[in-house]
């Protein structure tokens, strides 16, 4: 019986173009565990959209004298083409201004209200006398009272990573004009945090051992801190409308109603797919298994205050991992959008293929500490380990039998010891990289699926069936036989990591229907069977490219 696995992914703001920090943070890690699962047989939806009512957006959109929609339009685009040229496979991919959207967020918030977790309250708020506005968390930039960060923003601190209430930043400043910002009181809708802090405690206590350690004593340590009610309405006329009269010159609050958009694209994707009910198999069902891909300064909002929300719904299951990934920085430096230092993906693929940009992120994934890409480190992989490692094992057994046995799988007739061991090897690789994946352990699933390659090349030379077909064309044929099925084994495990070469060298196989067919097991080839001409897959490039990459660098 399979299993109901459903991939939530961070929702990207709409204000820029995806680099590769977000991309191996948050959403290549989702797509190798998605495609992992329907491989495996699973029932999968992956589901994420465009935050298109964050503060960001409204500041791109005021630097560049644009509305939100102009600049929502754009990026959103930009981010699908992403996903589409790097095979980052969403069964819906969405954004937060839906009609659907706007409804589901409007049935939590009234359940909340209904069960006494919102309250009205009045509270002082930063006003800017120039701009005569009040001013969003985010507008508003000032020293960090826990670090001494003097940039840290009204909502959160980049460089500690505490969430912030703007009137705790020591001096103050309005983003757009520079001025003071004054208090003045307004009236807002605040959820009642501070009545889940058991619940919350209960639930992290509860088997959480396979849970990334930093994830899971940096909730911890939020609750022993003690958590404060949060508002969840704001002065601003961008966002989805509070669904109360006499409310309509303000918004929910991007921080509340963006993680619902998990719930509101599962209800799209059930609904697109013809079965308006098919997302409660998710949310309501027990044998489903919820898992949050996000960067690390998302986790407050995935452990604590989503949780808090389903919770005080009532009739929602909770997030079952959240694997949060650490930062991928660029040549030392931590990625920035502002200063252009990062790969932008889109550039990116203008030049070069997906699968070893996917390679590269996956094999240095910044699962339990802060990893770093540099162009000659891409090279490095590029060159060294797809194209002379695996690519080169695909490529000179496949020649051989296409130019030795006719481009048929060549009969092994009684397999030697080295051969049955290479062969058991392969059947427990597939399985060792199943389970890494299983457990969200993705660097060492793909080291496992390289050790394997490895292990097949050194079969390889051992036997040299380039010079046994000579004199011996029987053990030749083992030989051959024997690496064909390792490679058949690799493409399985290999698939969720690289789907581009690894369909092409499904197709070179010859075998029928896609990689998604095969199930995570061990398929033998069968002498006879026909395969197709060799195709490289992998351009070994130029050394040249580094010095040519690192000089678009903050350009």
């Amino acid at each position: 019986m399979s299993d109901n696995i459903l991939v939530c992914v961070a929702w990207p703001y709409a204000n820029g173009p995806i680099h590769h920090g977000q991309l191996g943070g948050a959403y290549l890690p989702a797509d190798i565990f998605a495609r992992y699962h329907r491989i495996r047989g699973n029932r999968v939806a992956m589901v994420s959209g465009s935050d298109t009512h964050g503060t960001p957006i409204t500041v791109r959109a005021d630097d560049e004298g644009r509305t939100p929609e102009e600049v929502v339009a754009e990026y959103h685009q930009s981010i699908l083409d992403t996903w589409d040229g790097m095979g980052i496979s969403f069964d819906t991919f969405t954004t937060t201004m839906t009609d659907n959207h706007e409804e589901v967020v409007h049935g939590l918030f009234n359940a909340l209200l209904e069960r006494d977790y919102l309250y009205r309250q009045t509270q002082d708020l930063f006003y800017d006398p120039e701009a005569k506005r009040f001013l969003p968390d985010r507008y508003i930039e000032g020293q960090c009272p826990h670090c001494d960060e003097p940039r840290a923003r009204g909502d959160q601190c980049d460089t500690c990573g505490r969430q912030l209430d703007a009137i705790d930043l020591i001096n103050p400043r309005s983003r757009n004009t520079g001025a003071t910002p004054e208090l003045r009181s307004s009236e807002h809708y605040f959820l009642r945090l501070t009545a889940f802090e058991n619940p919350l405690q209960e639930w992290l206590d509860d088997d959480k051992d396979f849970w990334r350690t930093h994830v899971l004593n940096f909730s911890k340590g939020m609750l022993r801190e003690g958590l404060q009610d949060r508002a969840i309405t704001r002065d601003i006329d961008w966002g989805v409308p509070v669904p109360l009269d006499g409310w309509d010159d303000k918004r929910i609050y991007v921080w509340f109603e963006a993680v619902i958009g998990y719930l509101s694209a599962t209800v799209e994707w059930a609904a697109t797919n013809g079965d308006a009910d098919a997302w409660r198999d998710f949310w309501q069902s027990d044998d489903a298994r919820i898992y949050n891909f996000i960067g690390k300064d998302n986790v407050p909002f995935h452990t604590i205050i989503w949780p808090a929300i389903l919770l005080g719904a009532g009739g929602y299951n909770l997030p079952y991992d959240v694997p949060a990934n650490q930062y991928i920085t660029m040549s030392g430096s931590k990625a920035s959008t502002s200063q252009r230092w990062a790969v932008w993906v889109n550039d990116y693929l203008t030049r070069y293929d997906p699968d070893p940009l996917r390679y590269a992120l996956a094999a240095q994934m910044p699962e339990t500490a802060d990893s770093d890409f540099s162009w000659s480190e891409f090279l490095r992989r590029n060159n060294d380990e797809l194209v002379a490692t695996w690519g080169n094992l695909v490529n000179r057994v496949l020649s051989l039998i296409n130019r030795h046995f006719d481009a048929q799988v060549p009969d092994p007739g009684p397999l030697d010891r080295d051969a049955t061991r290479m062969l058991d090897r392969a059947q427990s690789g597939l399985e060792q990289v199943g389970q890494s994946i299983e457990a969200v352990h993705l660097r060492q699933g793909i080291q496992q699926a390289f050790a394997l390659a490895q292990e097949a090349n050194r079969y390889l030379d051992q036997t040299a069936p380039w010079q046994a077909v000579k004199t011996d064309k029987q053990a030749a044929a083992r030989s051959l036989y024997t690496a064909l099925n390792v490679i058949a084994a690799l493409r399985t495990a290999l698939a969720p990591y690289l789907p581009f070469s690894c369909q092409l060298l499904h197709e070179m196989l010859n075998t029928q229907g896609s990689i998604n067919d095969l199930g995570w097991q061990m398929h033998a080839l069968r002498p006879g069977d026909q395969l197709q001409k060799p195709t490289p897959l992998f351009k070994k490039l130029d050394p040249s490219i580094v010095e040519e990459e690192e000089a678009r660098l903050g350009t």
